[in-house]
Formats: structure tokens, C-alpha cells, sequence
């Protein structure tokens, strides 16, 4: 098994480090910067080859590396956004079938998640793949040693490839959660589908990115596909702000490490108000309609 991983501005993408531990350390890191970017790998030793291919292409890349990954039984991608884009053309170049977003990947057997989380697939593997693993998923213990890095040339020929007109920065309210800065959950504490209606507009005016507890998801509270927990998003933001949140383990795996951890919260004991880096002990819905009003937003119906 090898780990791909893409690689803008020698930064590695969310999940990168535990595609590679995944794939026991062995991987091909192809982009611009990629000796930076195996540098920041955290997933200890293993042969880490780099290929300094500049702009993201990703139809002209996965020819290149076809003939390099064809030996290996399975080849894994984060599911990131250039992993999502790479992989299904890696597949296609490679002849094999695309295995997208898994929770666990090995040489005999890939778990799936469908269903925004609901549902999770077991299929065994008896032929070669390609895979992408859901970041967050299955954490990481930093490895004691260093990558062994060595450079890769690829021959990047014209295959076809969209053409970039241009980049537009991602919308707060739309960007994938897994990718936010900044993030506003709430949770069953907001108490009704109202307080969410706010949210979703304190939110933007906060350049952030609602979210959910799965309990609000499950209320219909809140779209399944903006709850952090095991079985929903993995995040890990620089600001994360807790409303109504108790912290149960199955959000709390979800959450990463975010740099900043605001809780509101009735209970001074919930495990989220002992994480915070600043709790609030509050009604959380109150608190969020103040925090409207000063931001000068409507509370609306």
C-alpha cells in the first residue's frame, strides 16, 4: 500500500498524515514544495518520495504517476478537495476500481461511510484500488523517526486538464467543514430550529462555518452534512465556538485541536466547558441572540 498525497505551497492537506501512516509510511508526495511538506509529515519513518511537479494538474499527474503507482496493490488519497480530484483520474489511468471515503483502509479490506455517516459499507479487497481516507478518521501517534526522502522525477506530459480561469476564496457558509478556520456549532442546548436560523447568520458575520451536534442533526435542526462527530465531520479549526454543547465523546472525536475553544453552556461540569479556552456558563440561546444584536443581525421568525 502507498499513501499520494498533493502538496500546494510545501503545506499538506487535512488528512495527509494519517493517509501515510495508513499506508505504513511509504509515500509520493507530488506538487509544489513537497520537501517541505514531507519535512512537516508527523507519521514517523518511511520512504517518502517527492515530486516537484508545480501547479495542480490532475489529469497530466495521474498519467504521470500511473506506471510509478502500478505495482502497488492499493494506492490512498486523503479526501481532501485535490485528493476527491485526483483519485478518480488515478483510477481511471490505473484501470481499477475507486473505493471514496473510507473510515479504514487496509490490503484486504476498506470500510466506507455512506449516508452523511448513517450507513458504513464493508468491502473486502481482491483486486487492486484506489482509496480515499475521510481525515480525521483515524488519528495519528507521531511516529520517533524521520521520513527517508529521495526525488521522484516525473515526465508531466499534456494530458488534458480543466483550465483555471481563476480562484475564488471559499464562502464560509458552504465550505467543507473538514477544511473551516472557523467554525459555530450548536447543539441541543439552542433548544429549537429558530436558534439555528441565528446561527447560520452570526456565523457569516463572523466568517465562519455553522455546524451541529449530531443530537440537533438528528432533531432536524440542522443538515446532516454539518455535523462534527465519529460518524459525521472531522474538523480541526483555529476558532471553534460551542453553543449549547455538552461535549459527549462522540463529538468531542470529531473535533480535533482547535486553537481557540469558546463553550456556552448551563452546566459549569459538561465536559466541553472544562475543554473550553473560554467558557461561558449561559443559556446558549440567549447568548447568541445577544450576540446578534451586537453584531446587528435580525433575530428573525
Amino acid at each position: 500500500m502507498i499513501a499520494v498525497v498533493v502538496v500546494r505551497a510545501g503545506v499538506l492537506p487535512a488528512g495527509a498524515d494519517e493517509v501515510v501512516a495508513e499506508a505504513g509510511g511509504g509515500a509520493v508526495l507530488v506538487g509544489d514544495g513537497t520537501e517541505a511538506g514531507a519535512a512537516a509529515l508527523r507519521s514517523g519513518s518511511g520512504r517518502v518520495r517527492t515530486a516537484e511537479v508545480g501547479a495542480f494538474a490532475p489529469g497530466a499527474w495521474a498519467a504521470a504517476l500511473a506506471p510509478v503507482l502500478a505495482g502497488e496493490d492499493v494506492v490512498l488519497l486523503p479526501a481532501s478537495p485535490d485528493g476527491r480530484d485526483l483519485a478518480p483520474r488515478l483510477a481511471a489511468a490505473l484501470d481499477r476500481p475507486l473505493l471514496a471515503g473510507a473510515i479504514l483502509v487496509s490490503t484486504a479490506r476498506a470500510v466506507l461511510v455512506r449516508q452523511g455517516g448513517l450507513v458504513a459499507e464493508e468491502h473486502e479487497i481482491l483486486v487492486p484500488v484506489v482509496a480515499t481516507l475521510v481525515p480525521g478518521c483515524r488519528g495519528l501517534e507521531p511516529g520517533s523517526g524521520r521520513p527517508e526522502v529521495e526525488a521522484l522525477a516525473l515526465d508531466i506530459g499534456a494530458a488534458g486538464d480543466a483550465e483555471v480561469e481563476g480562484v475564488l476564496p471559499p464562502e464560509p457558509a458552504t465550505v467543507d467543514l473538514a477544511e473551516a478556520a472557523r467554525i459555530v456549532a450548536g447543539g441541543g442546548g439552542l433548544g429549537g430550529a429558530g436558534p439555528f436560523r441565528l446561527l447560520e447568520r452570526v456565523a457569516v458575520a463572523l466568517g465562519a462555518s455553522s455546524a451541529a451536534s449530531r443530537v440537533a442533526s438528528d432533531l432536524g435542526w440542522a443538515p446532516a452534512d454539518r455535523y462534527i462527530g465519529t460518524t459525521g465531520v472531522t474538523v480541526d479549526p483555529r476558532l471553534y465556538v460551542a453553543l449549547g454543547i455538552s461535549g459527549a465523546v462522540q463529538h468531542v472525536t470529531g473535533l480535533g485541536h482547535p486553537d481557540h475553544l469558546i463553550s456556552v453552556n448551563t452546566d459549569p461540569s459538561a465536559p466541553m466547558t472544562s475543554m473550553a479556552h473560554l467558557a461561558i456558563v449561559a443559556d446558549a440561546s440567549d447568548v447568541l441572540s445577544e450576540l446578534a444584536d451586537r453584531l446587528g443581525i435580525d433575530p428573525g421568525p
